[in-house]
């Protein structure tokens, strides 16, 4: 019952710190310094096919709209659909400075799509004048006409804003000093007049809180959002492309379990010997290592002075029917030399977790006690001993979790693996704001997991620890 309780109580905190988390991710993502829609669209909003309206509504759907200026159209209709509404559309500040000096009588400054919840007020300049249409949208959906390559990457196709609307009044529209006139040609009367104002700090501030929580609200739905990248599902290219993560990372933790315990219990064991000051060298240098350099120069030895393996990749092109044997094989053998970086670079400082948590044991008086029964050393080191050197290598297991999952970034893209790490740097490097936001929340909740079972596995491996 007890320990029911403290995980009760660890969950409701987890929630608070993913909720703050969460909080850092967004404000963090709002920063970048570039903006993947209006770079996607631009052909689009020259050529006609996508009104800045439409850029809008895709930035609204993950919280990403940030206003400039506004310029408001207010109507009233006999009609009992439409009845009175404040329509609005966003423009850029210059244009409200422009609009400052009196240039109003312009088709061009009222042309464009206005929005109030589900209304849209479509003002199109022809060539003779301006007509309007008042819609009412049924629908509206992100999509994607991706055509998946061989590694399902995702990278063609276009998004679209599909929309299904019902015209509830149309007709032309004039305009004179700012004011609009409307002339329906479904019978209908309708008034407006327009309004331009600069967006001021609060307006902005409220479309940072909305953005904010439209995307939670979403969040919490199951709703990633739609990757600008790689038009598809957040939630789905992460699980596409977690497993391959998973399979290197974890072979990697398991080789630098096998490899940097016994080499820190025989540092221990042989302090200030050949054996400590040997092993403690190199792993310095395994330590100080960046990866790119490491990975860089393993691609350059290995694969292309000596030939033994691939360059890079996942697999060769192989023949279709090829046996499975043979493929896992072949996967295998690209797989040799990221492994190897993954497991040089982080077999270090394990490897020093181990032998200071074992020196310190080794001076415990139970090891004494053992020493002094008679005991053999080889029994006092790895009966007595070693099991109280794992009990604080278990807290490791709050990141071990995340980085199973999360994929090794650096890695991943200097061997062009395809992985979940090399998706979010390449996600990263073009600002795909709900695939990065979706990713490191995704992280957050494998840390968070990573840290309640760290806990609870400390309680069980050592019966001194109360979960109270």
């Amino acid at each position: 019952m007890t320990t029911l309780k403290y995980i009760i109580k660890r969950l409701l905190y987890a929630v608070l710190i993913l909720l703050g988390v969460s909080v850092i991710i967004y404000g963090l993502s709002r920063m970048m310094p570039t903006d993947y829609v209006d770079q996607t669209f631009q052909s689009a909003l020259a050529q006609g096919t996508m009104t800045q309206t439409d850029v809008d509504r895709i930035k609204e759907l993950y919280g990403l709209n940030m206003p400039d200026a506004f310029l408001d159209i207010n109507i009233a209709s006999d009609d009992e659909k439409v009845g009175e509404l404040s329509l609005r559309k966003n423009t850029k500040v210059e244009t409200y400075e422009n609009y400052q000096e009196g240039y109003v009588d312009d088709a061009e400054w009222f042309a464009g799509d206005y929005e109030s919840g589900d209304f849209h007020l479509i003002l199109k300049e022809t060539d003779n004048g301006v007509t309007y249409s008042i819609q009412q949208v049924l629908s509206s959906e992100l999509t994607s006409t991706e055509t998946e390559g061989e590694e399902g990457s995702g990278e063609e196709g276009d998004l679209t804003l599909v929309k299904k609307t019902e015209v509830l009044d149309e007709g032309t529209c004039t305009v004179e000093n700012g004011a609009l006139t409307f002339l329906s040609t479904r019978g209908h009367k309708v008034t407006g007049s327009a309004n331009y104002k600069a967006a001021t700090f609060w307006n902005k501030l409220g479309a940072l809180f909305g953005g904010y929580f439209t995307w939670l609200f979403n969040l919490l739905r199951g709703e990633m959002g739609m990757s600008f990248k790689y038009k598809r599902p957040v939630e789905d290219v992460i699980m596409q492309h977690m497993g391959i993560s998973f399979a290197i990372a974890f072979v990697a933790t398991i080789l630098e379990f096998a490899i940097a315990i016994p080499l820190g219990i025989k540092a221990a064991v042989n302090q200030y010997g050949v054996i400590d000051y040997t092993v403690t060298i190199l792993v310095m240098i395994g330590i100080s290592l960046p990866t790119f350099f490491l990975a860089a120069l393993v691609i350059r030895v290995f694969a292309v002075k000596l030939g033994w393996f691939p360059v890079g990749g996942l697999k060769d092109a192989l023949a279709p029917g090829t046996s499975g044997i043979v493929v896992f094989g072949n996967v295998l053998w690209h797989m040799v030399l990221p492994m190897f970086v993954l497991v040089v670079l982080s077999v270090g400082s394990l490897m020093r977790y181990t032998r200071t948590n074992t020196l310190e044991v080794l001076n415990s008086d139970y090891i004494r006690t053992a020493r002094a029964k008679g005991l053999s050393e080889r029994s006092v080191i790895y009966k007595h001993a070693f099991r109280n050197t794992m009990i604080p290598l278990i807290t490791m297991m709050a990141g071990i979790l995340p980085s199973l999952f999360g994929g090794a970034m650096i890695t991943e893209t200097v061997f062009a693996i395809p992985g979940i790490g090399k998706q979010a740097y390449d996600a990263l490097i073009v600002a795909d704001v709900p695939f990065i936001m979706g990713y490191n929340m995704f992280l957050a909740v494998m840390t968070v997991i990573g840290t309640l079972l760290s806990d609870l596995m400390y309680a069980v491996v050592d019966p001194r620890v109360k979960l109270t």
